[in-house]
Order: C-alpha cells, then structure tokens, then sequence
C-alpha cells in the first residue's frame, strides 16, 4: 500500500528586527508541524536588543525545519559592519547601534558563524508551480526579477508597494505590467504602520507582511494558501524599557 504524506504549509514571515521573543511567540501560536515551509522576508536585525540571538535562533530552526531565509536591508547593512567594520550614522540611527552592541559583546566564533548565514541570503524565492514571489522590498524591471539590473534593489525598493496600493485604489480593471509576472507578491520592508497593532495588508496582488515589528507593532506569520495569520504581542511590550526604533528620527 502507497504511503500518503501530508503536505506543509507555506507560512511566509516579515520583519522581525531582533525581536526574537516576539518570534518564538508568533511561531508558538502557529503551532508549526514539522512539514511546514517557512519563508523569512529579511531584516532580521536592527531595533531590539537580541539581534545575534535572533540570528542564532534562525541557525538552529534551520537545522531542523525546511526555511528559505531572504536578505533584507538591514542585514546586508549588518553583515557590512561585521565584515568590513562600516557602520554609518544612519544605521546606528535606525537600530543599527542596539545591533553593534549585541555583536560587539559575541565571541569572533559566533560572529564568523552569522556571518557565512548572512552571505547565504537569497535575494528572492520564486514558487514556479504557484507563480509566487517572495522578497524583502521590491524590484523594478517591467519583465520580473530575472531581468533586474541592480540586485540591491530587491532588498531597498519601496516602489513596488506604492504601485500596489495605487492600482488597489486605481478604478482600472487590469494590473499594471510590473505586477502581472506573478500571481502573488509576499514582501515587507514598508511597514504597514508604526504606531499601532495592525494585521497583514493587502494591495493588488501584493501582500505586506511587515506589520511594524521594529516600532509599536508585531511579528507576523501568514498562511500563503488561506491567508490566515498570526502574530506575536507588540513586540516593545516583550522587550519592556527598550527604545526599539521608535526614537529614530
């Protein structure tokens, strides 16, 4: 008799910016099965204090799960600091400090572990079978992210958001070209809001899963097939006396 086995899910994450306790607590409420695919939408690091041991925590639940980790950002500006000592006023602005400190006090072994996984990154996932995209930000070549020219892009674009809630709020019945390579786009990277509690946003066929973790917001799972979702507590509530980004300017 064939065996049969069960298939996974698909959860995609956003932008968790060292929240890690607000990471563990998202993905207990999910209550992951072993099956499950996770897809991590980048920033990693940058606002609370647990930045490598949130990297540290993904290292491990890679070890074991079936993950697909995508550079954000934040972590391309992290790894700089780590392997080329750069670290710009803007970025210690923007939780950039609170990630110097935390790696400034690991062992050089744990800091050439993180940064090998930081090199790792992918700058997208395609699923071909569902026609599927998932990165941090955005790309803007008309044909898809195959053709992109600057690959920096795909982690520091906002365009593609905007042109998503334009043709959300746009009476035309069709896409624009940008957007009609694929059936659905998963990204993060703009926050959805900085000061409140809010669910995944969706605009045209772009779903937002930066939900504002690195301010007043949380860490948030979402479910690619059904759309259901969860998220940790706000996470500055799980890191209590802690600024987070909610003082960059």
């Amino acid at each position: 008799m064939r065996k049969t086995f069960a298939l996974g899910r698909t959860l995609v994450i956003g932008d968790i910016h060292s929240g890690k306790r607000a990471l563990e607590q998202a993905l207990g409420r999910v209550k992951l099965q072993p099956q499950d695919h996770l897809i991590f939408l980048g920033d990693y690091v940058d606002a609370w204090s647990h930045a490598a041991e949130t990297i540290d925590f993904l290292i491990r639940l890679g070890g074991h799960q079936k993950c697909t980790f995508i550079r954000g950002n934040h972590d391309d500006l992290c790894l700089n600091y780590l392997t080329k000592a750069e670290a710009p006023e803007n970025w210690l602005l923007h939780g950039g400090q609170q990630t110097k400190d935390s790696y400034d006090a690991q062992p050089n072994a744990i800091v050439e572990q993180h940064i090998s996984f930081l090199q790792s990154l992918a700058d997208y996932h395609f699923d071909a079978v569902n026609s599927r995209l998932f990165l941090h930000a955005g790309y803007t070549n008309l044909r898809g992210v195959e053709h992109e020219y600057f690959t920096k892009t795909f982690y520091w674009d906002r365009t593609l958001w905007e042109l998503a809630q334009v043709a959300e709020d746009s009476s035309a019945s069709d896409l624009p070209p940008r957007l009609k390579n694929y059936s659905e786009i998963f990204i993060g990277h703009t926050p959805v809001s900085k000061k409140e509690m809010t669910p995944p946003k969706r605009a045209a066929n772009v779903w937002n899963i930066d939900t504002g973790a690195a301010f007043k917001g949380a860490v948030s799972i979402l479910d690619v097939h059904t759309k259901q979702f969860w998220q940790s507590d706000a996470v500055e509530s799980l890191y209590p006396g802690e600024p987070g980004r909610n003082l960059a300017p």
